[in-house]
């Protein structure tokens, strides 16, 4: 392998390692302009999008053991990872293939989970993170404030019988 290719193998490897997933993308007939937005959007939820080589990402998803991309990764794609919520970067992803129809998205992987094109778009349909952790809390504060309330009850009801007696006179 020629020293840029294994430069951009390394840089591959990195960049997979330092991000809990990646999902593919193909972007054929996605302008300059399109593909610049595409990128902000991306940004503002802490991914990012590369457009990568085939032969080498391939390469350089075996060697971080992500996966065996072998027959995997065919046409002009590109690759988002991020440092965040995989929800975010799919929601952001199929909100702009709403608007632009493309970029096509092919597969991706979390942790070491292949995920299809259907899965991804579930995941965008996901609450963001914020409201999901929100809710967890509730349900696990639920049970705690059930046993306070029923603690509670028998002495709420003796103040209030008490409280009728007095008020009777």
């Amino acid at each position: 392998m020629r020293a840029e290719k294994k430069l951009l193998t390394r840089e591959y490897v990195a960049r997979l390692n330092a991000s809990p997933f990646f999902l593919v993308v193909e972007y054929r007939g996605l302008g300059v302009a399109a593909f610049t937005e595409l990128r902000k959007r991306l940004s503002s939820v802490g991914a990012e999008v590369h457009v990568v080589k085939n032969t080498i990402f391939r390469e350089a998803a075996k060697e971080a053991k992500e996966a065996d991309l072998t027959g995997a990764l065919s046409g002009q794609v590109a690759v988002v990872t991020g440092q965040r919520d995989i929800s975010a970067a799919a929601k952001v992803l199929k909100k702009f293939q709403t608007e632009f129809d493309k970029p096509k998205l092919q597969f991706g992987f979390l942790g070491n989970q292949r995920l299809e094109k259907a899965q991804i778009l579930e995941l965008a349909d996901l609450p963001p993170l914020e409201t999901l952790r929100g809710q967890l809390l509730g349900v696990m504060q639920a049970p705690a404030g059930a046993l306070v309330r029923l603690l509670n009850a028998p002495a709420g009801q003796m103040a209030r019988v008490l409280q009728a007696r007095v008020d009777k006179g």
